[in-house]
């Protein structure tokens, strides 16, 4: 059976970025480069490789910080700050450490790496078995019976496995459901604003009791008084926020299972380290 990993590679590289920043900790070549998110990225990926052997690989990138999604609302991650100096060279390394590694990298301008994520999964779902590692919690809603999400957890290898089981025994909702609940709830992180005076618990009760946006809408009479008012004041949010939350699967990208056979062995990673001007990982002492 084919296995492809594919990899968010934006919320690894930031992921690893700040982890060692934080400390002052950048890790930089002898012309100060600065390496240390790319270090941290390529580490990840030979974790989850080792973690879960997929015969393929990809992985996926933002193109920028316009899209479709900023397009239809402006303040939409708004509230993010710039990349930090050190961590803007990376964006160009890691997409060389990840070829040098022998994957694709995948991204088209106008898309988030999130939609090209969903895309790939959705064109290899009837031919492979499919892992997405991400540390972002927004990649659940595309887990299905041929698509895990490998979601990181605090140290180095270590991941929560969720599939459309455990997003329901966790959350009372399936995968799909997950975009209605975040209609209501808004995102805080992606800044939109989902209806105003409705929390997750609320949310996630009336998504449990009428399973879409669309069902809630339609039995508004069996809501409370407050509620009914929070959501007919907020409609145009609701329907807003609906289309934000939802992962665009429809990308005009194509990456076939040949490109994305992975051909994993130490020479490539040797071949990374020295590009980076690392310590030689199979070198003892």
């Amino acid at each position: 059976m084919k296995k492809v990993l594919l990899i968010d590679g934006m919320a690894l590289l930031f992921r690893s970025f700040y982890a060692t920043s934080v400390y002052g900790r950048y890790m930089e070549t002898k012309s100060g480069v600065p390496t240390n998110g790319v270090n941290g990225f390529v580490k990840h990926v030979t974790a989850a490789v080792q973690a879960v052997q997929p015969t393929h690989a990809v992985a996926c990138w933002d193109m920028g910080s316009t899209t479709f999604r900023t397009e239809s609302y402006e303040h939409y991650k708004a509230n993010r700050a710039a990349p930090p100096d050190e961590l803007i060279p990376q964006f160009d390394l890691v997409k060389e450490a990840s070829a040098m590694l022998g994957m694709p990298n995948i991204g088209l301008k106008g898309y988030e790496a999130d939609d090209c994520i969903g895309t790939l999964a959705k064109q290899y779902a009837s031919e492979a078995e499919v892992m997405i590692l991400t540390g972002d919690t927004d990649l659940l809603q595309l887990a299905n019976e041929t698509v895990t999400i490998m979601l990181l957890q605090k140290g180095m290898g270590n991941y929560k496995y969720y599939t459309p089981e455990v997003i329901f025994e966790e959350r009372g909702i399936k995968p799909w459901q997950i975009v209605h609940v975040k209609a209501f709830m808004g995102d805080t992180s992606d800044n939109y604003p989902g209806v105003k005076g409705i929390g997750e618990k609320t949310a996630y009760k009336l998504i449990q009791q009428f399973g879409t946006t669309e069902g809630v809408l339609q039995n508004l009479v069996h809501l409370t008084k407050a509620q009914q008012t929070k959501i007919e004041n907020d409609l145009e949010n609701l329907q807003l926020s609906l289309q934000l939350a939802a992962i665009h699967c429809e990308v005009p990208i194509v990456c076939s299972l040949d490109e994305a056979l992975l051909d994993w062995n130490e020479q490539r990673i040797q071949t990374v380290y020295r590009a980076m001007e690392w310590r030689d990982p199979f070198v003892r002492g």
